[in-house]
């Protein structure tokens, strides 16, 4: 199993997420479609935190389900979390913040998010 390092630009928020990146996604909601992440998801428990999570601001919208992480000092958006609808924490890493991942190896799935 692979464990990746991860983190936002400034360094502030530092995390590894330990799996295999089995679906990637890029989503056209009006969120990701300003900030140009691409999407893997990963069990919660699968996400460590190196830094202290008080160094987290979040933004939440729509539903107010997903808690969309970021730093307020370089603005990046390294992850995201929330439930899933069968009940399992999930989170969505922005695989632009994983160094060691080959981006043009990925074949994501456009996910219409515009329309939900």
């Amino acid at each position: 199993m692979a464990t990746y390092q991860g983190g936002c630009h400034c360094g502030r928020i530092a995390f590894e997420v330990e799996g295999e990146i089995t679906a990637v996604y890029d989503c056209n909601c009006s969120m990701c479609r300003r900030r140009g992440g691409l999407l893997a998801p990963f069990p919660r428990s699968a996400l460590t935190l190196k830094t202290p999570e008080a160094q987290l601001s979040t933004y939440r919208f729509n539903r107010q389900k997903i808690a969309h992480h970021f730093c307020a000092t370089c603005g990046i958006a390294p992850f995201s979390e929330g439930i899933g609808p069968d009940g399992t924490a999930s989170a969505m890493v922005n695989l632009r913040c994983l160094p060691e991942v080959d981006l043009d190896a990925l074949q994501p799935t456009r996910v219409d998010g515009a329309s939900y």
